[in-house]
């Protein structure tokens, strides 16, 4: 009798990941002659993230526009991966595109700001909430610079992240349980340093492992996002995040957001939706329309010590910033994001379509008896290969299959639907359509009933 893997026959799911590798390669013989000839890069791609896709190569892109991609093969996908959140709003939304063709002919960057960046900030503070803000390039910058000022105003050294965590690249993050103690994460390239001696790092939702890290008082931040989503899915239990924040108070912590994909929650994001109070929000990705821009908050009270930091120290570099942080074209493609793009019709549009979307998978999942069960934050939507819902890190990466997401991934490209290559994720825009969301429920309908016809 053949095993079975999370309800699918392990036999079958062999075949059927057999036969559509087989389909893709035959479909994309455009993009695999590209992978085939490719020079000069290493591995054969400008960054080696592109190789991580599930697909015999990864699919060359000719265009995109709105909530579709096209391949040099011809072939077009309604796009629900969207860059992996990069493109949340969109494949080059008007405005994003108006604002770009009208700073290109004004110049790129000018180390000086101009008069979208003064609006940008006066948008930052309305719409999040916090009073201070600074530009950066990436998520991982906003983050590597919020944990640096953390430390200075706070006198302190070290950091809490939560198991199974993903911040960007920032080293200090890179940590993790294993049978109960910290470790650094062992698939690092080239790590010298013993993280865990300024990272400490506990569960999602364990509040009193947390209380444990934060009763030293030598923890400078607490760097969390609002709902884990870099690992299968896991949402905040009742109260957590009020808790957390009273602990982080009381010990003297602060508490750093990153909301770098759950911005999917709302123009405001899961902050502003859930009332949630940090010290300091990080946002990346989607704020510039797609293209490398990230933005990082902080309180009065930061400010205020930072300051005095600026005054007191020694005169030199402050680790804090890059050459092309808050660039001309950055500042006035956010400009338009946050204004033309980011509206409240448009996460309406989003938040729906998304939800008729978690319906569609889940009633596809309970059709076939699958212990499967899907997870939703706002427009971002996951099925998820396991019961649940799930509570932490350890639970979130046990559920993982990837022989099965791999396969769910190849049936629904074949079919015309490109998802996230990563913990099958998909994202809903403000250009997706309807008839996009029940193409993508009836092709993984197709796919679930291929892996369990008996």
């Amino acid at each position: 009798m053949s095993e079975s893997i999370r309800g699918i026959d392990r036999s079958r799911l062999h075949d059927f990941m057999q036969a559509e590798s087989d389909q893709f390669v035959a479909a994309h013989p455009a993009s695999a002659h590209a992978a085939a000839q490719a020079r000069g890069f290493y591995a054969g791609v400008p960054m080696h993230w592109m190789l991580d896709w599930p697909s015999p190569f990864p699919l060359a892109v000719a265009e995109a526009q709105g909530a579709t991609l096209k391949t040099i093969d011809g072939d077009t996908l309604h796009d629900f991966c969207l860059g992996d959140t990069g493109s949340m709003f969109g494949h080059s939304p008007a405005p994003v595109l108006a604002a770009l063709e009208g700073q290109a002919r004004r110049g790129f960057t000018y180390m000086l700001p101009t008069a979208d960046a003064y609006a940008v900030g006066s948008l930052l503070q309305a719409r999040f909430g916090l009073p201070n803000w600074q530009v950066a390039t990436t998520a991982s910058d906003a983050n590597r610079f919020a944990i640096r000022l953390a430390r200075a105003v706070t006198a302190r050294n070290r950091i809490v992240v939560m198991h199974g965590c993903y911040h960007g690249a920032v080293d200090e993050t890179y940590v993790e349980l294993h049978q109960g103690a910290s470790r650094n994460r062992p698939g690092l390239i080239g790590q010298v340093i013993d993280l865990t001696e300024q990272t400490r790092v506990v569960e999602f939702n364990d509040l009193p492992s947390m209380e444990s890290a934060l009763a030293d008082r030598s923890v400078a931040a607490v760097l969390a996002e609002p709902v884990m989503t870099n690992c299968c899915m896991v949402m905040p239990d009742p109260g957590y995040h009020a808790a957390l924040r009273e602990i982080t108070r009381r010990t003297g912590t602060l508490l750093l957001i990153d909301e770098t994909h759950t911005i999917s929650t709302g123009r405001g994001g899961y902050t502003q939706a859930h009332g949630l109070e940090p010290d300091i929000f990080v946002l990346g990705k989607p704020i510039a329309g797609g293209t490398p821009a990230s933005v990082w908050g902080f309180t009065d009270a930061i400010a205020t010590a930072w300051d005095v930091i600026r005054r007191t120290k020694a005169a030199g570099h402050s680790g804090l910033g890059t050459t092309l942080s808050a660039n001309a074209l950055a500042m006035a493609l956010m400009r338009a994001t946050l204004e033309d793009v980011m509206t409240p019709s448009a996460y309406a549009h989003m938040e729906h379509e998304a939800s008729r979307l978690a319906e569609g998978l889940w009633l596809t999942i309970k059709r076939h008896d699958l212990p499967w069960h899907v997870v939703r934050v706002g427009a971002r939507v996951e099925f998820v290969c396991a019961p649940g819902p799930l509570r932490n890190g350890t639970e979130a990466m046990a559920a993982h299959c990837a022989e099965i997401e791999a396969a769910v991934h190849i049936g629904l490209v074949n079919r015309g639907c490109l998802i996230a290559p990563f913990h099958n994720m998909m994202l809903v825009c403000p250009a997706t359509q309807p008839a996009q969301i029940d193409r993508l429920v009836a092709a993984f309908a197709e796919v679930a009933a291929a892996l369990t016809e008996r």
